[in-house]
């Protein structure tokens, strides 16, 4: 963290006026963002657009602290532009109207949707417009296709501070910064692990945190899991080290002594690995499993009681999801710079797997509903065996018939190509697939 960050906000703030964002989403992690940000010196919120429900947004204002008279609903970009010059908040339903609008710097979805999400980040650099993605499910799907995008118009995109993939790595930059060996990074598991959750059964759970249960399945199936370690992956260059990964039952005190190689005593086939546990003491934070590359360093940590050795954990005891997504926004209209981005290749991909038995002719829901879930594995694994990417398997159709523990794949179901993220995927695997065959050659 820049020291002199804060600082710089309020300088920022002086000269030239809050950093501008503008949110699309008011559920849960909008209204978070909603909430943060007036709390914040030099950044405010702009704007907000949602797909239907005004109500939403202004309910979350509301909620934190804006009168009433501040908020204002508009249809296009310049009452946008009116709205932020005269110190209110503009609510929309027009998406395209908020990335036009000249006032907004910065723009955050916090949709959770892979569909929405690949909408939001078109227009935003269509529009010239920093991206900030706390949208992991969009990210892993496309996001190569927008960190190219967003370097040709001149602007970030990014992924959020806040996602345990940003906050793990920290963790693995630090490591590597160092010259350690990052044996295996990852998360401690937030929810208990159920991977046949299904919304109907957690309706009393979710109500009592206020979430939507299909949100809360999301989380309790793994799916979110494998979405969160494959997106770290991509960033880092780590590797799931078998399908689904290992989640071994490791505490935080235990992980240097499991989450490492098999010839050590640990589980992974080698080092370099992603993965999650659902020991204690680990969550809600994210560790950073290491290998010292020098005896003296070895016996220096050993002192400081980093651990025993020859293996250590980093562990970071908490992340704050949305409440620090703001810093992202700031970071790319302040300073340029990117949280989390994918490599330029892929190493790893969130498959699909089938939750129920699937019929020929059945439509498939959402993420964290009754059909499918998430299942991390190598990318090229999940490309020679034409794998679903979970990002496409909503409104895609069965074709043929799928067991339940089967992955859905281009041969047993089609996608929906009327759907953005669809197209944009579809760009990405040409591309790639030039790529392999000029590797190859």
């Amino acid at each position: 963290m820049n020291p002199s960050f804060a600082a710089d906000l309020m300088e920022r703030a002086r000269d030239k006026g809050p950093v501008t964002i503008g949110l699309v989403g008011a559920g849960q992690m909008g209204t978070d963002l909603i909430v943060q940000i007036a709390l914040m010196q030099g950044i405010r919120i702009g704007a907000v657009a949602v797909r239907s429900r005004p109500q939403n947004a202004i309910s979350a204002a509301l909620s934190a602290g804006h009168r009433p008279d501040e908020l204002v609903e508009v249809a296009n970009a310049s009452a946008i532009d009116r709205a932020i010059e005269t110190g209110r908040i503009a609510i929309t339903t027009d998406l395209e109207a908020l990335a036009a609008a000249g006032r907004i710097e910065v723009i955050i979805d916090a949709t959770g949707h892979p569909e929405s999400g690949a909408i939001v980040a078109e227009a935003a650099i269509r529009h010239g417009k920093h991206i900030v993605m706390l949208n992991v499910e969009a990210d892993i799907t496309i996001g190569r296709h927008f960190k190219a995008e967003a370097e040709k118009a001149g602007v970030i995109y990014t992924g959020a501070a806040g996602d345990e993939p940003a906050a793990a790595l920290e963790l693995v930059c630090f490591a590597r910064a160092l010259g350690m060996t990052v044996v295996a990074a990852g998360k401690g598991k937030n929810n208990a692990l159920n991977f046949d959750a299904v919304p109907d059964d957690y309706v009393a759970e979710a109500t009592a945190r206020d979430m939507n249960p299909r949100v809360l399945v999301e989380f309790v199936d793994g799916s979110k899991t494998m979405v969160e370690m494959v997106a770290l992956a991509n960033a880092t260059g780590l590797e799931p080290d078998k399908p689904g990964l290992h989640g071994p039952r490791a505490s935080k005190e235990e992980l240097a002594e499991v989450l490492i190689p098999v010839s050590h005593g640990g589980v992974l086939s080698k080092r370099g690995c992603v993965d999650y546990t659902i020991g204690k003491g680990v969550a809600p934070g994210v560790f950073c499993v290491v290998e010292p590359n020098h005896q003296r360093v070895l016996e220096r940590m050993t002192d400081l009681h980093v651990g025993k050795g020859p293996f250590f954990t980093l562990h970071r005891p908490y992340h704050l999801t949305s409440l620090e997504t703001p810093l992202t926004a700031a970071r790319a209209v302040l300073y340029g710079t990117a949280d989390l981005q994918p490599l330029d290749h892929p190493v790893a991909e969130t498959a699909a797997v089938a939750k129920r038995d699937l019929a020929p002719g059945t439509v498939l829901g959402r993420i964290g509903e009754y059909d499918y879930r998430g299942w991390s594995m190598r990318w090229a694994d999940a490309r020679r065996e034409r794998l679903l990417p979970l990002g496409l398997a909503e409104r895609a159709r069965v074709t043929k018939p799928i067991r339940k523990g089967e992955l859905l794949s281009h041969d047993n179901c089609a996608v929906d190509d009327s759907l953005t993220i669809v197209r944009l995927r579809r760009q990405l695997d040409l591309a790639d697939q030039r790529f392999l065959k000029a590797d190859a050659a």
